[in-house]
């Protein structure tokens, strides 16, 4: 008999249930993934309630990403629903995340983003709620997210507009603000996609009171973009050397 091809990777040609298993054991660790990064979100107060999601890219055409309107302390592996990204297609009776078109969008135009974080951080809903560009006040914001942090332009949730907007918002960033609604931070992986969460959500607070004090003082925007692109180029590699 031959063995089962699982759903997430159809396309592929195994030879032998050895195979079939690593991959299935690949899927499963990512799943686990998946709900330790919901209930660090909930941890670190990024989310509250069933609010937020999460997802991880799989291969060249899947992601895993939280259910819609389940509570993260009761997810279990097989609630995390694998999604084609380029179809938006899925299997099974769980439904996906009501924003997984914003999550397939970014994976079929950002190749190097492994990891996707959707949030209602506090600060960075506040700033995205007076649709105010975050500008390079800090200098871990400009090495982590980019030279600036934008405002996608309002669209009604869980629609395609709002996905095409807040690409277009992320264009050479790692983080956005999506306007009166919240914020989307990625990264190669989910440790860096977390990072990403906490660094925005340190700029929108320092933004904010900084207007107190006369205003934020931006940091040379070239000098902004060196310091990102450095990061992304160098450090980010010997991260990589060092795992």
């Amino acid at each position: 008999m031959k063995p089962d091809k699982h759903p997430g990777f159809a396309k592929s040609n195994y030879h032998d249930v050895d195979e079939i298993d690593q991959k299935k054991e690949k899927l499963e660790h990512k799943r686990r993934q998946v709900i330790e990064g919901g209930l660090r979100l909930m941890k670190e107060g990024l989310v509250v309630r069933t609010w937020g999601n999460i997802s991880l890219r799989v291969d060249d055409t899947y992601m895993l990403i939280t259910p819609s309107g389940r509570s993260y302390e009761d997810l279990e592996p097989e609630d995390i629903v694998l999604v084609n990204y380029h179809s938006s297609e899925y299997k099974g009776p769980v439904k996906p995340s009501s924003e997984k078109e914003l999550h397939c969008e970014i994976y079929r135009t950002r190749k190097k983003v492994h990891a996707v974080i959707h949030t209602h951080q506090m600060n960075a809903s506040t700033v995205a709620t007076a649709h105010r560009e975050v500008p390079p006040i800090l200098d871990d914001m400009a090495q982590i997210i980019g030279p600036s942090v934008r405002v996608a332009d309002y669209a009604l949730p869980s629609t395609r507009k709002i996905s095409k907007n807040t690409v277009k918002a992320l264009k050479g960033r790692n983080a956005a603000l999506m306007a009166n609604h919240g914020a989307v931070c990625v990264g190669r992986d989910l440790d860096e996609a977390f990072v990403v969460c906490q660094v925005l959500e340190k700029a929108c607070r320092a933004f904010i009171e900084a207007e107190f004090l006369g205003g934020a003082k931006s940091i040379n925007k070239f000098e902004a973009h060196l310091m990102h692109q450095k990061y992304i180029k160098k450090y980010s590699r010997q991260v990589d050397k060092n795992k």
